[in-house]
Parts: C-alpha cells; sequence; structure tokens
C-alpha cells in the first residue's frame, strides 16, 4: 500500500498548509481537525507517519501518543510544537516518538523528517512480515522434529542426537533434511540462525 502521511492539527489552515506542502513532495496525505477523528478513520496496517499537533481541544497530542500505545498501535510520531510546548515535545520523545519539530519550520526540515519516519515505519513493517513468515514455517515443523531442532541448535552431531533420542542415525538425518525444507534453510548456519531469530522475538513479544 501507498504510504500516507497522517495530519493532526487544530488548525484549519495550517492542516491545508501542511497538505499542500506533502503533496509538493509526492506524498499521500490524510488530515484531521481533532484526535478523535484520527482514531476513528485510521488504519495501522498501513505505512504511515503521524504528525501531531502537541496542544488540541479535547485530547492533546501526548494523550493520543498514550492511547495508540495503549492500544498496541505502531506508527512514527512527529510532534510539531510551538515554542512554549518544547518541554511536552521532548517528553513525548522520550516516550517513544520518533521527534518533534518546532514552529515555525523550514520545509525541507519538515519533509526530510516525514521521509526518514516513512523509510523506519516501511522497514519495521517488512520485518514484521518476515517475522510472521518464519512463525508459520516454524509452526509447520512436528514435535519430534523440533526434538531434533533443538539439538542441532545446541551444536550436538547426527550420531549424538540419535543416541538421546533412541532413533538411527539415517531417521535424523531425514528429520534435518525435513527440517532444511519447511524452513528454508540452505545451510545449518542459516538454520541456527533462523531459530535464534525466532526465539528473540517470542521473547521480546
Amino acid at each position: 500500500m501507498t504510504p500516507i502521511v497522517h495530519v493532526v492539527d487544530d488548525d484549519p489552515g495550517f492542516r491545508d498548509s501542511l497538505r499542500s506542502l506533502l503533496e509538493s513532495d509526492g506524498l499521500a496525505v490524510e488530515t484531521y481537525a481533532d484526535a478523535a477523528d484520527f482514531l476513528a478513520r485510521f488504519l495501522p496496517e498501513r505505512p504511515a507517519c503521524l504528525l501531531l499537533d502537541v496542544r488540541m481541544p479535547g485530547m492533546s497530542g501526548p494523550q493520543l501518543q498514550e492511547e495508540l500505545h495503549k492500544r498496541g498501535t505502531r506508527v512514527p510520531l512527529i510532534f510539531i510544537t510551538a515554542h512554549g510546548d518544547v518541554a511536552m515535545a521532548v517528553a513525548a520523545v522520550r516516550r517513544g516518538a520518533l521527534d518533534f519539530i518546532e514552529k515555525p519550520f523550514g520545509d525541507e526540515t519538515l519533509l526530510g523528517l516525514v521521509r526518514r519516519a516513512l523509510e523506519i515505519d516501511a522497514e519495521v513493517l517488512r520485518m514484521a512480515e518476515q517475522q510472521k513468515d518464519l512463525s508459520a514455517r516454524m509452526s509447520s515443523v512436528s514435535a519430534r522434529e523440533l526434538e531434533v531442532l533443538g539439538r542441532v541448535v545446541d551444536g550436538k552431531l547426527n550420531k549424538v542426537i540419535a543416541e538421546e533420542l533412541g532413533i538411527a542415525v539415517k531417521t535424523v538425518e531425514f528429520h534435518r533434511r525435513r527440517i532444511m525444507a519447511k524452513l528454508q534453510a540452505k545451510t545449518t548456519a542459516e538454520l541456527i540462525n533462523l531459530v535464534v531469530q525466532d526465539r528473540l522475538t517470542r521473547r521480546n513479544a
């Protein structure tokens, strides 16, 4: 899907000027007058970044950031702040926002931040898709194959694995070939790396 820049700001003139600037750089843009409107229309599965005013009627920018966090919604945030709101913006960055930009700002400064945010989001989505694919492949490995796989990752030889599991060496070799095919690994080193990656992802989930 085409990446989109979400702009949440209660000033209609400022929203329009940001839309014109971003669209002039070939970016798709959606604008919102407040946080509630954004939450009602936001599609988290689409590549995006969020330009967010700090102070708004109703839910403020930092409060929207907290709400997205509670929902487990991931989107790169760039706060737009007036001079008096810098401390709030800095606190928001410490809570996970990508950056903040202070009014008035240069067009290229803003566009540079937006491009970086979209690149980061695209990479995160790509990695998430890769992990989803790896998880699907791992789920196809049988219980017996997992026993063999765990011992392969521990660096044990086929003979040792066979002795520990009470099976023939040829059976271990058969299971290893099946595991390699299921996980689409070309070498033992690649197989081990895939397993380590899967374990780290599950641990951090």
